[in-house]
């Protein structure tokens, strides 16, 4: 049984890559904090590009002049700076460019040298200066390939715009009096003030290092800078990314006899050009690779590796790049105030407690159930008795209007008051999401998020049924008659006033159990649900991926996609959360499990093993399916955690109809496509993916993304800097048919396309 449980987890969810995101400041879209004045740009918002660098450093000095609050030369008089630039980079001295231009009071002040990072590649390192037809903001410009020319190029351009640095490196920031002070590690330097801040070090923090005996020895080193000196050497190279893989290229083309130690099986993050270079060095015998292994001892004359396996690898050796990266210069932003994502601070815990228990009480009072199963606290009972909101309401309109129904489900109903909340929280962010996310693909899919909600799961079953049925059409006979008793009715002849069960015709079993697992069989939707459950949805499954009901038709999803549009960053990724993706499967186990019961309790005449199964349903007020499932997972627990684990936490790991969609989608022709020679690892694609899923191990891989965990949500697209990824199907012959619906921004630049709201704001204006 373990055996089987293991292969189906590796099947359906464990075969997949699962790499983390890393920590960084909390950063918005146009540079800002939490840190009133404050700026970052260049790497730490992302995107590890020279143009996108300087494009950030230049819009964000425009972002500033634009600032109403901001008065050039207001304290030149008592020492204010206007702006204080911290690090010069490339994004550094493209935000230095552009103040001298606009005749801002600033400073810019570096810790190292001016473009440090650039001065510690590789001699001779090839400089990516993609994408090609980019024109950034700001007057810095590239032309070179090299890293030589590239330094002498920016000095040349720092030295014609009279930029000059000074030597200090910054401790923090903070805020007193409107002003923001700088303070620096030297504590005889005196503070300095400035209206603003940019934020331009980069994410040149500490090296990381291996923790391994041997690794303080002067044959280690963390940077490698002339080959040439370790030729006819045994040089091991640790590491996996793009700096480990391009030293290890240069160094075996320089004569020296190189191996390669990295952790991981495979390599995930490197630019697929650098992997492709370092297989033909090893087929030329030139490099050796220690895929899975870590360092354990360094001596003199040789490295022991250790393997995944235990195996020992004693290997002969003259010098060691330790070349893993660096740790952000995160201390910076915690000593500044700056929230650093992930970070479970007293005001993050504090929040989470208040939010948590505000979705406890919310889901308590719409499920009818008492308040954590303690008899005398039914909410709603509570309410009634008290006559609070909403029983206090007031009757409007004439008997039998809408405007009469509305007010009293208003009156009668908690489950109204929150699906009309529930429902305006999609429309209103819903509307934001679209003007923030300018594609013609978000557009469309929020717009049917937010129809699904308004029509048939709000309008129909607290509007018009209720004014349908108060004008005798679902009891006068007919197919009103018919369509009442089959669909809104108990099964047992009672009235067809169940409206709720109208949810039924969007939220497919085993989402929405409640019109299957009835006291009575209730025809209709029996064979409805079946339709939906084991027809329709894996034909859209198959043709468009799971992310056609998820991302395009569920109220979760709706939710998810519009309130929780901008907290997709903070779902956790890594392999010990991606185990968690199987407790929806079994809650659709325990789903299956019940409707077993519930056949068995409609066929067999005891009825105490009927009641007993009502109660695993929905009877019992503290162990029943409703509880459990319904009341904490899907809304206390789901809700609970939106602002702190991202809005798809009930999706990705508890909802038992995307368990079983994950099945259908192992057969789907859906994928994400990428464009292997465009991508350049920045990660954010998987950083922005609130299912956890690592798309950046596919797309630098030139691979299809078939993770079946997709939601198809578009932000992995039109987040990629680069223009990488697009939706898309494979055909019979394996062909890619790319969706015709645009997800990419910068696919929609390189078309000269406009958005949907941008064609909507130029039509206005005519």
């Amino acid at each position: 049984m373990l055996s089987f449980i293991s292969k189906y987890t590796h099947w359906l969810h464990g075969q997949w890559p699962a790499g983390g995101v890393e920590k960084g400041p909390e950063v918005n879209d146009d540079g800002t904090t939490d840190l009133k004045g404050v700026r970052v740009v260049g790497d730490l918002t992302g995107v590890p590009l020279l143009k996108f660098s300087a494009d950030t450093g230049a819009k964000a000095v425009q972002a500033i002049l634009q600032e109403s609050d901001f008065k050039q030369g207001a304290g030149a008089d008592n020492g204010l700076y206007d702006l204080a630039i911290i690090g010069a980079g490339v994004s550094g001295l493209s935000a230095a460019i552009e103040a001298k231009k606009a005749g801002l009071d600033f400073v810019i002040y570096e810790a190292d040298e001016p473009f440090s990072t650039i001065h510690n590649f590789p001699r001779k390192k090839p400089i990516y200066t993609y994408p090609t037809e980019m024109q950034q903001a700001g007057e810095l410009r590239f032309k070179s390939e090299i890293k030589e020319d590239l330094l002498k190029e920016l000095k040349q351009q720092q030295q014609t715009h009279g930029i000059e640095t000074k030597r200090a490196k910054v401790a923090s920031i903070d805020r007193s009096g409107g002003v923001l002070n700088l303070a620096f590690t030297d504590q005889k330097a005196e503070p300095v003030k400035a209206q603003r801040v940019i934020v331009a070090i980069g994410r040149t923090g500490n090296f990381r290092k291996l923790n391994v005996p041997g690794e303080g020895m002067d044959k280690v080193s963390n940077r490698l800078i002339d080959s040439s000196e370790h030729q006819g050497q045994k040089v091991l190279v640790v590491g996996g990314g793009d700096s480990a893989l391009e030293a290890a290229i240069s160094l075996a083309e320089e004569g020296a006899e190189v191996s390669l130690s990295y952790r991981k099986k495979e390599f995930s993050r490197p630019k697929p050009d650098n992997i492709e270079k370092l297989k033909e060095l090893e087929e030329a015998g030139k490099v050796r690779f220690y895929m899975g292994t870590n360092v354990q001892e360094i001596d003199e004359s040789e490295v022991v590796l250790c393997g995944e396996d235990n195996e020992d690898y004693s290997i002969e050796n003259d010098y060691v790049f330790t070349l893993i990266g660096r740790e952000p210069p995160l201390d910076f932003f915690r000593k500044s105030k700056i929230h650093v994502s992930g970070d479970w601070t007293p005001k993050v815990w504090v929040g989470l407690a208040v939010f948590f228990a505000a979705m406890i009480f919310l889901y308590h009072l719409k499920a009818y159930k008492p308040l954590l199963g303690i008899e005398g606290t039914n909410l709603w009972q509570l309410f009634d008795s008290k006559k609070w909101f909403p029983f206090n309401l007031p009757s409007l309109g004439a008997e039998g209007s809408l405007l009469s129904t509305f007010m009293n489900a208003a009156r009668s109903d908690p489950g109204f008051t929150f699906a009309l909340l529930y429902t305006t929280v999609i429309v209103a962010f819903g509307v934001r999401r679209i003007r923030r996310r300018k594609t013609p693909y978000v557009t469309l899919q929020t717009s049917s998020l937010m129809a699904f909600q308004v029509i048939p799961l709000f309008i129909l079953p607290y509007l018009l049924f209720p004014w349908m049925y108060h004008h005798g059409l679902f009891t006068n006979g007919g197919f009103g008659e018919w369509f009442g008793m089959t669909f809104l009715s108990d099964g047992q002849g009672g009235a067809p006033n169940q409206f709720w069960r109208a949810f039924g015709f969007i939220l497919a079993w085993p989402l929405f159990i409640y019109n299957i697992f009835t006291e009575a069989p209730i025809w209709g939707w029996i064979v409805l649900g079946f339709i939906q459950t084991f027809v329709i949805i894996p034909l859209i499954v198959w043709r468009w991926g799971k992310g056609a009901y998820c991302g395009w038709i569920c109220s979760c999803g709706a939710m998810a996609e519009t309130l929780g549009d901008q907290h997709r960053h903070k779902m956790p990724h890594g392999p010990r959360w991606n185990r968690l993706n199987m407790i929806g499967q079994w809650i659709l186990v325990l789903a299956l499990v019940l409707l077993i019961l519930r056949i068995i309790g409609w066929a067999t005449p005891w009825q105490g093993f009927d009641q007993a199964v009502a109660g695993f349903i929905d009877k019992n007020d503290l162990f029943s399916y409703k509880v459990l499932v319904d009341l904490w997972l899907a809304g206390a627990i789901g809700y609970g955690l939106y602002f702190h684990f991202s809005g798809r936490v009930w999706c990705r790991f508890a909802c038992p109809l995307a368990a079983l969609m994950h099945i259908y989608a192992r057969f789907t022709s859906f994928r994400i496509f990428a464009e292997k020679k465009k991508c350049i690892s920045c990660n954010i694609c998987t950083s922005v993916c609130h299912q956890g899923i690592d798309i950046m191990n596919f797309a630098n891989k030139g691979l299809p993304m078939e993770d079946p965990e997709c939601v198809r949500c578009s932000a992995c697209v039109q987040s990629c800097p680069t223009g990488v990824l697009s939706f898309g199907r494979l055909d019979a012959n394996n062909d890619v048919i790319h969706d015709v619906l645009s997800a990419s921004p910068v696919r929609m630049q390189e078309k000269n396309e406009l958005s949907p709201v941008d064609k909507l704001l130029m039509s206005a204006k005519k």
